[in-house]
């Protein structure tokens, strides 16, 4: 532990607000030794912890406002989840046969869109897919950092003029630079009448529908054809609990399932149960992840979690406040949900700021990171963790003051010996 401990990436500790990571908890802790006991492979079979799993499957379907002919499928995290939408998306839309064919005669024709402030695994996933990120489509968003609904009806207007094939339009509930939520029912109208796959990437937000505070922000998330979220970060489940919900589960089916002998499935023993988990994804070989989100959502209840990201929100613009407060720093973008993007004021901006992330992960007082808002180096901090309170907020900012100070003195000094 002398060799692990002290030099890990520190998400638990209430300081940590560089990404969204989750800071855990000690029943998630105890779950993760549990299942690394009963060493489930989860890919299929009739056993328990599968059962586990399809019952996260159902409170999410309930969670969500899905129908009954959803399905679920844990997965390491919404990069994976994003990932598979895509995969359901073509699938749907060039037919099982693609499988068997490929996606050569669907090349230059299928489209998609997401927002310019899209996380980048939705880029990957196009290219992993065999589409190519040429075929994303990067929809501009507005002053708040939301998706344009018009603009994007005039690129799936003006791709179906040029012969392409629009498919797919992703919006993102939190996104991950500054935590805004695309327009959500307005998306799905949009996508309803187009006739696109409408996906929710919901990997920062999803889980904000627990607070009732938070959750008409989301209206439209349950209109949607699937949808990714994480249960390690603002469900404080320890790594890695991704989930990728389907609104009906034979396109999953439709997607990944395939028959092998070694899989044969039987109505009695072991190899009953069927749909396996195998048969909703890419994975055979599965982790018990279920069980840690089960311990998580039983032993604290969904009505505590959703009282801790209304706090963490609560928090952010606690932190917003403080910061039109103090001359010396300057809000850069709208605080949404838990995200504050901010910096020090100077003459030398972007070289202070990034210096200044430096300096306060080294100091050991607080984490956040760096990030990049329209050409300007930010500060970003995400609050996420449960631990964090008002004192941690007050610390950060403090330290951002104290060491801005140093930063620019010596340029000061200069200036003054030059005049």
């Amino acid at each position: 532990m002398t060799q692990v401990l002290p030099y890990s990436g520190g998400n638990s500790h209430p300081g940590f607000m560089g990404w969204v990571q989750g800071g855990g908890t000690p029943v998630g802790m105890l779950a993760e030794m549990l299942s690394a006991g009963l060493n489930a492979n989860m890919g299929g079979r009739d056993q328990m912890p599968l059962e586990v799993e399809r019952q996260i499957g159902l409170w999410m379907r309930e969670l969500f406002g899905f129908p009954d002919t959803s399905s679920g499928l844990f997965v390491t995290g919404s990069s994976t989840a994003n990932f598979l939408a895509v995969l359901v998306a073509r699938t749907r839309a060039l037919g099982a046969a693609s499988r068997a064919s490929g996606v050569t005669a669907a090349s230059g024709k299928l489209v998609a869109y997401a927002a310019s402030s899209a996380h980048s695994c939705i880029t990957k996933a196009m290219e992993m897919s065999g589409l190519g990120s040429q075929a994303l489509r990067q929809v501009p968003v507005n002053v708040q950092g939301e998706m344009d609904v018009c603009a994007l009806a005039s690129m799936v207007a003006a791709d179906r003029l040029a012969g392409l094939q629009p498919f797919l339009v992703v919006a993102t509930a939190g996104t991950v630079n500054i935590g805004a939520i695309d327009p959500l029912e307005q998306v799905a109208d949009l996508a309803a009448r187009e006739q696109l796959w409408f996906h929710v990437d919901g990997a920062l937000g999803a889980l904000a529908v627990l607070s009732p505070d938070l959750a008409p922000q989301f209206k439209g998330i349950e209109r949607a054809d699937s949808l990714a979220l994480d249960f390690h970060k603002w469900g404080q489940v320890p790594y890695d609990a991704g989930y990728f919900l389907a609104r009906d589960g034979a396109d999953q089916l439709e997607t990944f399932a395939t028959p092998a002998a070694y899989l044969a499935r039987h109505t009695r023993g072991l190899a009953a149960g069927s749909p396996w988990p195998c048969d909703l994804g890419p994975d055979l070989s599965r982790g018990f992840r279920a069980l840690k989100t089960w311990f998580t959502l039983v032993c604290h209840g969904t009505e505590n979690l959703g009282a801790a990201i209304s706090n963490s929100c609560a928090l952010a613009q606690y932190m917003k406040q403080r910061i039109e407060a103090t001359p010396e720093l300057e809000l850069m973008a709208p605080v949404a949900l838990n995200i504050v993007c901010y910096r020090f004021r100077s003459d030398n901006t972007n070289a202070v700021n990034d210096e200044l992330v430096v300096l306060l992960q080294e100091s050991g007082i607080a984490a956040p990171s760096a990030s990049s808002l329209d050409g300007h180096v930010v500060i970003r901090a995400a609050i996420v963790n449960h631990r964090t309170v008002a004192a941690d907020i007050d610390a950060l900012l403090e330290a951002t003051l104290a060491f801005g100070r140093q930063l620019v003195q010596p340029i000061t000094l200069k200036n003054k010996e030059e005049g």
